[in-house]
């Protein structure tokens, strides 16, 4: 995924950068940047924070960063910010996104008779991509444009030019953009409680497809908000920081509310409910309420010496660090028929090792409840969890195994009334080691959320979207 902020302040922007930046930590694990700018010198650093905070890569470098305007990223792909010159200016950019056809817009530049320079991790970087195809444009809006004609996917960008910030969102809303204001300026942000601690408050949410400048004059829209829009559901899940709201959604009261239906309607007996943290929490509260069960903690997240961005690349070793930052309670669990609540399962591997390290610390019996529906379908517009490959997910590799080389019944495991949707959560179930496994539904999340089911992207659970 990724996430970015910035700052346009009438005093110097550094720090609240630094932090805003920061308080993205939670949306990517690669590489983190910023650049702030003085006229038309640019003050840039970027960091590789795969096994450090981000907090310790750039806290001895916030002197170099001058001036009153800036933007930082925190990134699962290549290096960002880039600074562009061109005939639009010199600009810095940071994105957000996933571009499928890739290799045919790079073919484009290059017969466009562009080039391409950011290449140290031996491929194109798509950051420099989009910042090209603004290039061809005869304005930033011209350009910003030509990225929703062009891009097939998603992309979020913010730009910063000579006397403030452009923020463009993604033309189907997929992800988030929302602007803060305080005494001295702004804040333009991916996750709105990035600037709470900032004094910053919410003025306003970008529209789909919208462009916004935001100089310290006030805001101008470029480019207007489309009517249609799709905004992934999985933020809400997953991915977002509780405290954060979406399209004035807040992310936790989402969490609860799900976790809530889900408790109400679950005829499973059991001595309390625990969470899988951090992002089942919110989720086994609501639970918590809507069954009437006591909360507790059989499992505790372990932080002080592990952060979230320390994960290695190979998946063995990203499963054994993930395993060592849970550790169970065996006073609490010991005996005891717990619930568990987790945000979603996508290959299932990690979900199964903790599963049995609650039976190894004596838990009677292990009940699993999922907030989302069962991940059925790979993500095509978003770098996220649920963008692995299907034969990634483990709900489609149970589907295969139970259909075989032809599946001709797809939209029966969509569906929760079947036959095949049964047998699919119970192989699940099986896998996992569990006593009993469910799953939210689709209706459940949209009326949790509160958004028309057209405004959502739920292709992950039943592959329908619209856009490309």
């Amino acid at each position: 995924m990724g996430g970015f902020f910035g700052v346009v302040s009438k005093r110097p922007c550094a720090t609240d950068l630094f932090y805003g930046v920061d308080y993205h930590s939670h949306l990517g694990t690669k590489r983190a940047g910023m650049v702030t700018r003085v006229g038309d010198q640019f003050f840039r650093s970027i960091h590789d924070i795969e096994n450090s905070y981000f907090r310790t890569k750039f806290c001895d470098e916030l002197s170099k960063f001058q001036g009153n305007l800036g933007i930082g990223v925190i990134s699962d792909t290549d290096a960002q910010p880039i600074v562009v010159n061109s005939h639009l200016g010199r600009f810095g950019i940071v994105t957000v996104g996933k571009i499928n056809n890739l290799d045919e817009l790079v073919q484009h530049c290059l017969d466009n008779k562009q080039q391409f320079t950011e290449l140290s991790s031996g491929r194109t970087n798509p950051t420099e991509l989009i910042a090209l195809l603004i290039t061809q444009g005869k304005d930033f809006a011209d350009g910003i444009q030509n990225v929703y004609n062009m891009v097939k996917g998603s992309c979020s960008m913010l730009i910063l030019c000579e006397d403030g910030i452009i923020a463009a969102r993604d033309f189907y809303g997929r992800t988030p953009i929302v602007i803060g204001k305080d005494g001295s300026g702004y804040a333009v942000a991916f996750d709105s409680h990035s600037y709470v601690n900032l004094d910053y408050t919410t003025v306003r949410f970008v529209g789909p497809g919208e462009v916004v400048k935001v100089t310290l004059d006030g805001m101008e829209t470029l480019l207007p908000a489309q009517p249609k829009k799709q905004v992934c559901s999985f933020l809400w899940i997953y991915y977002g920081f509780p405290a954060t709201d979406y399209e004035n959604i807040n992310v936790e009261e989402m969490r609860y509310k799900g976790g809530q239906a889900l408790g109400a309607s679950d005829n499973v007996e059991a001595d309390y409910v625990s969470a899988i943290p951090d992002s089942g929490i919110g989720m086994a509260v609501g639970y918590s309420n809507g069954k009437c069960l006591p909360y507790k903690r059989g499992v505790v997240k372990y932080t002080p010496t592990w952060s979230r961005s320390f994960m290695p690349v190979n998946q063995s070793e990203r499963e054994h660090v993930a395993k060592m930052k849970l550790i169970p309670n065996r006073a609490v669990l010991k005996g005891k028929r717990v619930v568990f609540c987790d945000d979603s399962i996508v290959r299932g591997t990690q979900l199964r090792d903790n599963v049995k390290m609650l039976y190894d610390y004596g838990a009677d019996k292990v009940h699993v409840r999922i907030s989302c529906p069962p991940l059925l379908y790979g993500c095509p517009f978003l770098n996220f969890s649920a963008s692995k490959t299907e034969m990634e997910l483990l709900t489609r590799r149970v589907v295969e195994k139970l259909e075989g080389d032809s599946i001709k019944n797809f939209d029966q495991y969509i569906k929760t009334d079947t036959k095949e949707y049964a047998d699919m959560v119970d192989e699940i179930r099986r896998h996992l080691g569990v006593d009993s496994l469910k799953f939210n539904n689709i209706d459940t999340i949209v009326e949790a959320i509160g958004l028309p089911k057209c405004d959502l992207c739920t292709h992950c659970f039943d592959g329908s979207s619209y856009g490309q």
